[in-house]
C-alpha cells in the first residue's frame, strides 16, 4: 500500500507521541518496523519533502549505450 507523504508524517508523529513502545504502536497501525524506520530516517535527513514517493528507477545506467 502506498502512503502519501502527509500520512507518513502523521504515522511518524503518532509513534513519537505514543507512550507505548514503537513496535507495539506500529503493530497496532499495521506498519512494518522496517518500513517505518526507512520513512523515519528519510524524514530526519531531509524533512517532510524527503517523505514523497520516489521512482524506483535508477537515475542512470552505467552500461547504457548513448
Amino acid at each position: 500500500m502506498k502512503y502519501p507523504a502527509s500520512e507518513k508524517l502523521e504515522i511518524i508523529r503518532t509513534v513519537e507521541r505514543s507512550h507505548l513502545p514503537a513496535k507495539q504502536t506500529l503493530d497496532m497501525l499495521g506498519i512494518p518496523r522496517t518500513t517505518f524506520y526507512r520513512w523515519y530516517d528519510r524524514y530526519v535527513e531531509g524533512g517532510f519533502d524527503a517523505l514523497a514517493d520516489r521512482s524506483p528507477r535508477p537515475k542512470s545506467v552505467w552500461n547504457r549505450i548513448p
